[in-house]
């Protein structure tokens, strides 16, 4: 409340804590105005520079009509420190995840993230992260090797599927060598807010400089039938306003694998946060990498099927 006091707001006591791991998000009442949301960075993550091009990337897709919720610009900035933290003003936004299982939901989708990549390819970063697959994905098996994660039984497994992978990945990547511009970075279902008039993006938070196809593929799930029906769909729309290199579909399955591997070594990055073991208490246990390695090997047989074609 205080930080919002020292940007002339007057805060009205009511204050929710919203769903968010990474950083610290609230819900907050105002006397006289409408609710805000108060976005706290997590410190050292990112760069000031990274942080106002978080920014400048949202506010600049804002102004193009694209329903992306970008900072409120208060006493001249859109990104302010209150003892030590910095932090972001949000205009409230509802909605509710998408179910995508229309044509009509998924071509509009695809039109959506088409006009977010136009205006993506239009300039370059220069101080937000390179999307990495091959770097980040050795990370994050060194990450769960060095920290004794794994049970006795599971490390010599572990180890050779996770390595695997990480070769195939690394080769996906390197047979397409895939064209690269501003991205979401992070697009699954749970950062698109559906609402009757449409959907619109939170979230930028994971911003990068990647491949189109990065924030396509988590839209499309089930069947290898029902994947190409979605697929056909979402480009139906997106091509409307972008160009998609088909060659690109090549890198779905190496991604999931990817994202899998990650996913792991971030909750072991963050463990000490104590939100982490009250939100994730099955991490850590030997079920838990038991069914992880399964999974990683089940998706290590998906990397030798063919790739989807359109």
């Amino acid at each position: 409340m205080a930080s919002l006091e020292a940007l002339g707001l007057v805060p009205d006591g009511r204050m929710l804590a919203l769903n968010s791991y990474e950083n610290r998000v609230y819900q907050m009442g105002l006397e006289d105005a409408a609710p805000i949301v108060v976005k706290f960075y997590r410190p050292g993550r990112w760069t000031v520079a990274a942080l106002e091009e978080e920014h400048a990337f949202a506010t600049e897709l804002a102004a193009a009509d694209i329903p992306v919720v970008a900072p409120l610009a208060l006493a001249g900035a859109t990104l302010h420190q209150y003892e030590g933290y910095f932090y972001a003003i949000y205009p409230r936004r509802g909605g509710r995840w998408p179910d995508l299982d229309t044509r009509e939901d998924r071509e509009l989708m695809g039109r959506f993230l088409g006009r977010i990549h136009r205006v993506g390819a239009t300039r370059r970063f220069e101080h937000r992260v390179r999307f990495d697959p091959i770097g980040q994905t050795e990370a994050a098996i060194e990450t769960i090797e060095a920290g004794e994660w794994l049970p006795d039984y599971q490390q010599d497994r572990y180890a050779e599927v996770a390595r695997e992978i990480g070769e195939r990945v690394a080769d996906a990547f390197e047979a397409v060598m895939p064209r690269t511009l501003r991205i979401h970075g992070d697009c699954h279902r749970g950062n698109i807010l559906w609402t009757d008039s449409g959907a619109h993006i939170v979230d930028l938070d994971d911003c990068a400089t990647g491949p189109a196809v990065q924030d396509l593929w988590m839209l499309c799930a089930g069947t290898p039938d029902e994947r190409r029906r979605q697929w056909l769909d979402v480009l139906e729309g997106y091509e409307q306003f972008a160009v998609f290199d088909r060659s690109e579909l090549a890198l779905v399955e190496p991604l999931r694998a990817f994202r899998m591997l990650n996913y792991a070594a971030w909750l072991a990055r963050r463990w000490q946060d104590p939100a982490f073991p009250r939100a994730f208490p099955w991490f850590g246990a030997a079920r838990y990498w038991e069914d992880h390695v399964r999974e990683l090997s089940d998706q290590l047989e998906l990397l030798d099927e063919p790739t989807l074609r359109l």
